[in-house]
């Protein structure tokens, strides 16, 4: 990367991203690129909203040009989905470390167990779609609906397991309601609760809802 320069020839200080020639790098982001963009765009839609932040804003905070910034990403909506996905490739991950398992209600309680440790990692992607849950509504793609339904169907073919009983379907479903409930649909509710102690509550809860007293 070098620095760009003003019609005098002088250079302005700010640094311009420019293809490596390596593919792999290029998808990522030289040097991480993409990724630290991604990182400041969490910081600032979280602190100011996404409507108040500007792609200068985040140039800026990185010491690029907007023009580094859109070599990388089309606009600041597709910023947005793209740290929208972060979450959504949480809980495909947590799915995925199911594999070939047989659907129990120990291999679930293992699985949510997973998601609150995952979610509560993320818990700034969480605070994020909470306070610009507008712009997210807005930004819905068909891309992102494929994404939803490849995930509400993976979890649906779990709750209809007719090889389980309806009690257990039933349990499965109600923990993980509660997982999302606690920690994704009640904004800054808990924010003063410190991670593992929240982690150790709502393992509490959900161990009372699948193994029942």
């Amino acid at each position: 990367m070098e620095s760009a320069q003003d019609q005098t020839g002088a250079s302005t200080g700010v640094v311009e991203a420019e293809p490596t020639g390596d593919p792999a790098a290029e998808a990522n982001g030289a040097g991480g690129t993409r990724e630290r963009i991604l990182d400041i765009a969490l910081e600032l839609f979280t602190a100011q909203g996404y409507d108040k932040t500007s792609l200068r804003q985040i140039a800026e905070r990185l010491g690029f040009s907007k023009a580094a910034i859109y070599y990388h990403f089309g606009s600041k909506g597709e910023i947005f989905m793209a740290l929208h996905q972060r979450l959504h490739e949480v809980g495909l991950a947590a799915l995925d470390s199911i594999g070939d398992a047989e659907w129990t209600l120990a291999t679930w309680e293992g699985l949510i167990d997973l998601l609150i440790d995952r979610i509560l990692e993320h818990r700034a992607l969480v605070i994020l779609h909470e306070r610009n849950r507008a712009a997210l509504e807005e930004l819905h793609r068909d891309k992102h609906e494929a994404d939803h339904d490849d995930l509400d169907a993976r979890l649906q073919r779990a709750f209809s397991n007719l090889a389980l009983p309806q009690s257990d379907r039933v349990r499965m479903a109600s923990a993980f309601g509660a997982v999302m409930g606690a920690l994704v649909f009640t904004g800054n509710a808990f924010a003063d609760i410190p991670p593992d102690d929240l982690g150790n509550m709502l393992r509490d809860a959900v161990g009372d809802i699948l193994r029942p007293s």
